[in-house]
């Protein structure tokens, strides 16, 4: 029986031009030149003020569960006078806006306040600030960044980080909760200044390679680094997907989004697409985390977005309450386009899951799209705009990039050039030097192929990142995105992602994050069993081994079957860099930080599971 036809969107040809290069590698460039741009985001505020002023563009919950919403007419006036006040403080290049909290309204109307007067903004992860216990990475970003104002949206939250600060000279803005211990002005009095002569002047000077933002990303090793992201990579990206997605045209987007500004994807990619397009942004306060998702299901079941974007693990938790609720279920699929994911491999049962709902909602399947970029490319460099059956596919380039494909260990390298490429990092030239190729591409350190090596256009499926791949004692190479893909999908819903082990050694093992609820519930135990009893019961330690034993059967080869597994007691670590604030693991930060367990693993020691 065939499956349903999936909804039909007005994409533009899948088409790609294909340069083959002497060393066996290629240049990869979309046929479609890329259109005018623009000079700043400023000129979307000014467009749909114009032409959709009652518009809501961005909307939060009260306390008392209603709405937040401010138009996109209250928006320019609210920019410029915000916009006038940080004029007034003199801020610059040299003394930048710096934001600390989670996604609001007062957040999203500073940034674009600051952008829109030509001061650069550096949104920082709440995560710096609010888990860590040293605080190091804020200080670092920090003494980079060197801010002349610093926002937090509630005063009493950020008390101590700020107070681990040395804060002279910086004036401190906080939206409500001023701590007695904090000298503070309120955000209201930058929103209650009267705009001036000077907001237009700023306005003008605004153009293409203007710093507009500082995104500081996790590295895989070492302290973040400052992205520069100018005007130019942001604007030529929403450009380039304009043209790629003509049916955002048709008509408003509304976006349910709780993907932090502080990173490209929700920031750059989410946020600048509503911009763009003149939608609405529904900030969602909640997380794929327990206790928190609960509040993205609540929003979903009153707002039914046209689009919806996700990182895998967010779908994961999200899964479950669609499957549930039929109403809401009915609600989230009835107005929607398409479902993206990004930051990491979507699972195929994941995928398969949500086509599943998808069809039982309205009869056909939801279009399920992706990307692949990072924050150095702001973010969007290849993009799927034609319709896929499975997972991995990153689709092809945008218009204006080009991606070079170079021979490495193996596998084909990405690099990629074009306007939405970064200039380099904030003050670190040395690490600016080492980004780039003799060509000027920028060397983002993944990995590509064809889903069809006979026919380009079918797109380029994501391969790995290079530098998280290792050979065994016997020489052969072992491609890890792949497999903790695989691995994850294997074992759903007892894994909630893997560190593949194994460099210089025999045969593979994996170090398990677990997923508590889903291990429980895969086994029938109470949700409230106490960790340490769930991840050593019989059934889910044999649930386990029979999930990895089938991959092992259809996956027998020395670097992809896993013969040893050991659960990871401890979450992983911020302060370490074991983990991202939107939940994903870094390979080689792990494997440092849990060397004495890597070794125990192969040593046979307490906890190890054998797999056949």
């Amino acid at each position: 029986m065939s499956k349903p036809e999936i909804a039909v969107l007005d994409f533009a040809p899948a088409e790609v031009d294909v340069e083959k290069l002497s060393d066996g590698g290629m240049i990869l460039r979309s046929p479609m030149p890329l259109k005018h741009y623009g000079n700043s985001l400023g000129e979307f505020i000014r467009h749909w003020s114009s032409v959709a002023p009652d518009r809501d563009f961005l909307a939060e919950r009260n306390e008392d569960g209603g709405w937040r919403k401010v138009t996109w007419g209250e928006t320019r006036d609210l920019v410029e006078s915000i916009g006038q006040a940080l004029l007034d403080r003199d801020l610059s290049e040299e003394k930048p806006v710096m934001i600390l909290s989670d996604n609001s309204v007062n957040n999203g109307l500073l940034q674009q306040a600051a952008m829109y007067v030509g001061i650069p903004v550096a949104p920082i992860s709440p995560a710096y600030s609010l888990m860590s216990h040293d605080f190091a990475k804020l200080k670092h970003i920090f003494s980079i960044v060197t801010p002349g104002l610093i926002y937090v949206e509630n005063g009493n939250l950020f008390a101590k980080a700020l107070e681990s600060l040395d804060l002279t000279g910086v004036e401190v803005v906080v939206g409500s909760k001023i701590p007695v211990t904090l000298s503070a002005t309120e955000f209201s009095d930058l929103m209650e200044t009267d705009a001036g002569t000077e907001v237009e002047e700023a306005f003008s000077k605004v153009g293409p390679k203007t710093l507009a933002k500082i995104l500081f990303t996790s590295g895989s090793t070492g302290m973040p680094k400052g992205v520069i992201n100018t005007q130019e990579m942001m604007c030529s990206n929403q450009q380039a997907i304009s043209q790629i997605w003509p049916f955002l045209k048709e008509k408003p987007p509304v976006l349910v989004d709780w993907l932090p500004w502080n990173h490209t994807f929700g920031g750059n990619h989410n946020f600048n697409m509503i911009m763009k397009n003149g939608g609405t942004l529904y900030v969602d306060n909640g997380k794929p985390a327990p206790g928190l998702i609960e509040k993205t299901v609540d929003i979903l079941r009153e707002i039914s977005p046209t689009m919806y974007f996700n990182v895998p693990r967010g779908f994961d938790m999200l899964t479950p309450y669609l499957e549930k609720e039929p109403a809401l279920r009915d609600n989230f699929f009835k107005g929607l386009d398409f479902i993206f994911y990004a930051a990491a491999a979507l699972p195929q049962t994941s995928w398969e899951k949500l086509e599943n709902l998808s069809i039982q909602s309205r009869g056909n399947r939801v279009c399920m799209l992706s990307a692949w970029g990072s924050t150095e490319t702001a973010p969007m460099s290849t993009s799927v705009h034609y319709p896929i059956e499975k997972a991995g596919v990153i689709g092809l380039p945008a218009p204006g990039t080009a991606i070079k494909m170079t021979p490495n260990a193996g596998k084909l390298e990405l690099r990629i050039k074009g306007p939405n490429i970064t200039p380099g990092y904030f003050r670190d030239a040395a690490k600016t030097r080492e980004a780039f190729d003799e060509d000027g591409y920028y060397m983002i350190g993944d990995a590509g192929k064809f889903d069809d090596p006979n026919d380009p256009s079918k797109g380029i499926v994501f391969d790995g990142r290079t530098a998280e791949d290792f050979k065994l004692t016997t020489g052969t190479w072992v491609s890890v995105g792949t497999l903790r893909t695989n691995v994850v999908a294997a074992t759903a819903p007892l894994v909630q992602d893997a560190v593949v082990t194994g460099h210089n050694m025999e045969e593979l093992g994996l170090l398990i994050f677990p997923n508590p609820p889903g291990c429980a519930a895969a086994c029938s135990l109470s949700p409230d069993t106490p960790f340490d009893d769930i991840i050593t019961h019989p059934d889910v330690i044999a649930k386990l081994k029979a999930g990895l034993e089938r991959h092992n059967k259809e996956n027998p080869a020395s670097s992809t079957a896993i013969k040893r597994v050991i659960f990871m007691m401890e979450p992983p670590s911020i302060d370490a860099g074991e983990i991202t604030d939107k939940g994903y693991i870094n390979q080689r930060a792990v494997l440092e930080c849990r060397a004495e367990i890597v070794d125990r693993l192969y040593e046979g020691g307490e906890g190890v599971i054998l797999v056949g």
